[in-house]
């Protein structure tokens, strides 16, 4: 006697074999507290439109340190200031040093 195992879509309920699934992980949903897994039929993706193009992530840290993801359609965050683009191109980066400060105590 041999045991078959058969995977099943979390979606649809169809059944495959490993190599037509993928592994979709739900990081934030209103009606979840933490990240959940599924298992979804590769064609099944495509129910899911992808707008990650037309989409800006922010990170904001409040004064008390609490840190929060922010989900900005482009359109919307580009209508913050008449010249993001010019903004964005002149803001700080996030690594190494401040825009015009220099390596060294400055008696070198």
């Amino acid at each position: 006697m041999a045991i078959v195992s058969q995977k099943v879509s979390d979606l649809s309920g169809k059944q495959g074999d490993d190599k037509q699934f993928a592994a979709v992980v739900v990081r934030q949903h209103p009606d979840i507290d933490q990240p959940k897994a599924l298992d979804v039929l590769v064609p099944e993706l495509k129910q899911f439109a992808d707008i990650s193009t037309d989409l800006v992530i922010l990170e904001v840290t409040m004064p008390n340190g609490n840190k929060q993801d922010v989900y900005v359609p482009l359109e919307e965050f580009n209508k913050a200031t008449p010249n993001m683009a010019e903004v964005l191109k002149n803001a700080r980066g996030t690594r190494g040093r401040v825009p015009g400060t220099r390596v060294g105590n400055g008696n070198g």
